[in-house]
């Protein structure tokens, strides 16, 4: 996948949905994510997502009472070598607050590409293609993607 390797050596902020896709084995998103995510088990792509992703990953195993899953979720966000999963801090309150006030985005997704930036991040792996275009932080939609070599 050509775009997997355009990634090599970079931090890639990563949105919920592609989280989700690629533990629940989505069949329109597999081939696109298995892809990216053993790039970054290899270590050619290091990523960075927020505990939102955890708070929102969570949901649906906490209702159906899948622990099984909700461990998996676990498992990926805080033991995967190249993924690191951040707190909401100072800094990236405030990122998130500038971004929403200039973008009127929902606050979670504020957060999550608010700590993308803080962390140096110069692409968002998202499904969400109402999220807006930031300087120095390129979308990169899964849709999109999957059309792509």
């Amino acid at each position: 996948m050509g775009w997997v390797e355009d990634l090599n050596g970079q931090t890639v902020g990563v949105d919920t949905a592609p989280f989700i896709y690629y533990i629940e084995g989505n069949p329109a998103y597999k081939d696109t994510l298995k892809a990216f995510f053993q790039a970054v088990d290899q270590g050619k792509i290091k990523i960075v997502t927020s505990t939102v992703t955890l708070l929102e990953t969570l949901i649906h195993p906490l209702r159906t009472n899948n622990n099984i899953l909700a461990q998996q979720y676990r498992d990926i966000l805080f033991g995967t070598k190249g993924l690191t999963t951040l707190s909401v801090s100072q800094n990236i309150a405030q990122e998130a607050a500038r971004i929403r006030a200039l973008h009127n985005v929902r606050t979670p997704d504020a957060i999550q590409l608010a700590t993308a930036i803080s962390s140096g991040a110069t692409f968002f792996l998202t499904n969400d293609k109402l999220l807006p275009s930031l300087p120095n932080l390129k979308m990169l939609v899964l849709n999109d993607l999957r059309t792509r070599p």
